[in-house]
């Protein structure tokens, strides 16, 4: 006769491994549809490209928009820069979703053309230049009536100034040639003296303000009536360029100048990622920061100077700086810390309950193992009681022995070896009695 081999045991780590997993893979699955539910709500990530529009190739806004692209590419953000013909053309490419962000001067648009625009800041001054040839001294503005005058394309924001400021001075456009040219080919034209004057609105180290600058044969204008002109229109301000203060060793310029100047803006609409809005405005810092020679460190960026309404985390962050996240993270680790703190609220609320909840029912289903065996017993210590013939308590013995043998396959954890083992000693219990039952009623045997 062969003997069947011992059933090999499960190791009593892996059967309380198996036993918890079964009780609290429910409360995991809860927590994973209520992260699942929550996510919904959670912003999505902010993309890792983006595009501005600035200007043409002479003009600071391009030469701004790739220094702002490195800061960006510190990050793992793509700037793509787009080349545009001005301010006026960068608002009507935000106005129709083709750029992101766009550099824009002041005094130019407002909040009812296109309430859905939001400054982020602003910039810098740009200096409106007027610049003539020597020969041709300009005292006023109103003396370029019947001249021939660059003031940049039509989606320049520098003819919509230069327009504004004729207008003020009884200029109209049926009383001066404007041209089209626009930075060198401006430059060029009045060297040559294809024109007589130009209008620029530049920031003082654009190439061809330096050009000009530097040419003896051309002459800057000082804006007479200059505080005038700025308490007249909010969006200008008035600068004074002291003498020399470009080059001491040659005297430029070798007066005092009076300017006007409008701010250069960062405009973005309002479906801008919010977490790029900070992004970007830390890019704009680390550029704009600087002193120069038209202001002092720290003035700028800005939340004064906008023709549109400074978004309230634009605000935020020029009150406070960037947000506590970016100031010690990397910015898509910020990032995703950030949105997921909103997740923490529901899962505490239902963590809590579960922490209360799933010891209990781990409890319960390791004993329910042990204790359904209890049901029988209770019914057979019944059956035996109130029925004494041998058939029947033969018939619970044999029930007990079964479900002895039964029992002793139930696994459970260590620490509920004691129940385990309370439950086979009443089975053992009980058949005791019964068979002792059994053994009074046979009759004495014969000696």
């Amino acid at each position: 006769m062969t003997t069947q081999p011992p059933k090999k045991r499960v190791p009593a780590w892996r059967r309380a491994l198996r036993e918890s997993s079964m009780t609290f893979g429910l409360g995991i699955l809860l927590v994973v549809v209520a992260t699942w539910f929550t996510f919904q709500f959670i912003e999505p990530a902010p993309p890792r490209q983006l595009s501005i529009a600035t200007g043409n190739a002479d003009g600071a806004y391009r030469q701004y928009g790739y220094a702002m692209r490195e800061q960006l590419a510190a990050h793992d953000v793509t700037l793509n820069v787009i080349e545009t013909d001005g301010s006026v053309d960068n608002l009507q490419r935000l106005e129709e979703g083709t750029v992101d962000i766009a550099f824009v001067q002041s005094g130019l648009s407002n909040e009812a053309q296109h309430p859905n625009f939001e400054s982020l800041g602003a910039l810098y001054f740009e200096p409106i230049w007027v610049f003539t040839r020597a020969d041709f001294p300009l005292q006023r503005l109103n003396e370029l009536k019947d001249k021939r005058v660059a003031s940049g394309g039509a989606g320049s924001g520098t003819r919509s100034v230069a327009l504004s400021l004729l207008s003020d001075n009884g200029i109209n456009a049926s009383d001066v040639t404007l041209t089209t040219h626009a930075g060198m080919r401006a430059v060029a034209a009045l060297q040559s003296g294809e024109i007589d004057a130009t209008i620029s609105v530049a920031a003082i180290n654009a190439p061809m303000i330096e050009t000009m600058l530097n040419d003896p044969k051309l002459a800057l204008a000082s804006i007479a009536r200059a505080p005038a002109y700025a308490r007249r229109a909010p969006w200008l301000t008035h600068l004074t360029l002291p003498e020399g203060v470009l080059d001491l060793a040659r005297n430029v310029p070798s007066r005092s100048i009076d300017l006007l100047a409008v701010n250069a803006t960062l405009v973005a609409t309002d479906e801008l990622h919010p977490a790029l809005r900070d992004l970007i405005l830390l890019a704009a810092d680390q550029v704009f920061s600087d002193a120069s020679l038209l202001s002092s460190g720290g003035q700028f960026p800005s939340a004064k100077g906008s023709d549109f309404p400074i978004s309230a985390q634009a605000e935020r962050y020029h009150e406070h700086g960037p947000p506590f996240l970016q100031r010690y993270l990397p910015f898509w680790v910020a990032n995703l810390v950030d949105r997921l703190k909103l997740l923490a609220l529901p899962l505490i609320a239902l963590l809590l309950p579960l922490s209360r909840m799933m010891p209990p029912a781990y409890r319960w289903t390791v004993r329910k193992k042990i204790y359904r065996w209890y049901e029988e017993v209770q019914d057979l210590d019944q059956s035996a009681s109130e029925n004494m013939a041998s058939t029947n308590l033969q018939h619970c013995m044999n029930e007990l022995l079964r479900i002895e043998n039964d029992v002793r396959n139930v696994e459970v954890p260590l620490s509920y070896a004691y129940e385990l083992y309370g439950l086979r000693h009443h089975i053992e219990l009980l058949t005791g009695q019964i068979r002792q039952r059994l053994v009074n009623q046979q009759p004495d045997q014969p000696t």
